[in-house]
């Protein structure tokens, strides 16, 4: 069997390492007998892995002690609803920066369930090529939380600055990010954050698993008859298993982890190694004149990188034949066309360096 270099923005390419180990645990996890799949979730067994994973995870972001992580289900999108549930309890309104699809998704849950919400900065106008500034931010009086999107996956354009949510009245409001294409892409400090959720199938696992990290002032505030299910605390005081989780991702996320910790080295190891490629890639791009992307340099994602060939006309024979090459999965979000390139953390440089000669190589032949 052929590895080829997969591109996918998710589900998205995962550790070889990680694949291999799991492979050879698959049927046997380390003489029990039985698969992780088939592990009750009450098991000493599992409960010794969910906890491991747990301990690394924090231990990578280096999550404070006043933080619960928990381990869901439902994807990155439940978090949508689930967090005006458990933040406005107290009343208020969301307020969000709009800076693509995602965020734009978020602002629309909001509203189906009635809450209210209001835009403190929005770069809909401008084509979503760059992130509102810090100065341009108007959070409402009465703003109970600021959520944002740290990298919006489809339109490949990634915060270079950490919002700072302070109201008129200089009340701090917590801050609440959807990471789910950049976590532990780098170090972060989530002492800034109130809330930081992410789908897993970018960076950290494959699909059906979600992680939240809360901060311990923000459970309990859930709006009268919020389910269990979508009840932080709930789920806090559950250890994430109000019901069954998702144990065969959690598994795995672990493995990520143990990966990211004890073969790459850490987030910032990690972190170099994603500037190189993306480097790389758009160095590419920028020095030719067959190739744009049209996202600002200061807010180009270093996780997703879109671009477009001067004559759209060759996309087609592009994608066949990069498919051929073994650069798989780079045709852009049906919304915008054109390329993408997502560049996770499982995404290896020599891929990048393929992608790049390809790149050379195809437009020397048609451009």
């Amino acid at each position: 069997m052929t590895r080829h270099y997969n591109f996918c923005a998710g589900p998205a390419a995962l550790p070889v390492a990680v694949l291999e180990r799991a492979r050879n645990e698959l049927v046997d996890y380390q003489g029990r007998g039985l698969s992780v799949m088939e592990m009750s979730h009450r098991s000493d067994e599992f409960i010794a892995i969910a906890e491991q994973a747990e301990a690394d995870f924090r231990q990578l972001l280096s999550v404070p002690d006043n933080y619960k992580v928990l381990f869901l289900q439902g994807g990155a999108s439940m978090q949508f609803a689930m967090l005006p549930m458990n933040l406005l309890g107290q009343g208020g309104s969301a307020n969000f920066i709009q800076t693509g699809i995602w965020g734009k998704k978020a602002i629309s849950e909001v509203k189906r369930l009635g809450y209210a919400c209001h835009l403190a900065g929005n770069s809909e106008a401008g084509g979503y090529v760059a992130v509102p500034s810090q100065d341009s931010l108007t959070l409402s009086a009465d703003a109970a939380y600021l959520h944002y999107t740290s990298n919006e996956t489809i339109g490949g354009l990634e915060f270079d600055y950490t919002p700072q949510v302070v109201r008129e009245d200089g009340q701090h409001v917590p801050l609440v990010c959807d990471m789910s294409s950049n976590i532990m892409s780098k170090p972060i400090n989530v002492a800034d954050f109130g809330v930081i959720f992410a789908g897993a199938q970018k960076n950290i696992g494959p699909a059906g698993l979600t992680l939240a990290v809360v901060r311990d002032d923000l459970l309990g505030r859930a709006v009268p008859n919020t389910p269990s299910l979508f009840d932080y605390q709930m789920l806090a005081d559950a250890g994430s298993m109000v019901n069954t989780p998702p144990t065969y991702a959690w598994y795995l996320a672990g493995l990520v982890f143990q990966w990211l910790r004890d073969d790459v080295g850490g987030l910032v190891a990690m972190d170099a190694i994603n500037q190189r490629k993306a480097e790389k890639l758009y160095s590419a791009i920028d020095a030719s004149d067959f190739y744009s992307n049209p996202i600002a340099v200061a807010n180009r994602s270093r996780m997703n990188v879109p671009f477009v060939l001067a004559d759209s006309a060759l996309d087609k024979a592009f994608l066949q034949e990069a498919d051929q090459a073994g650069l798989l999965n780079l045709k852009g979000h049906r919304s915008v066309g054109g390329m993408r390139a997502s560049l996770y953390n499982a995404v290896p440089e020599e891929a990048v360096d393929a992608l790049v000669a390809f790149m050379a190589d195809f437009e020397q032949r048609r451009g």
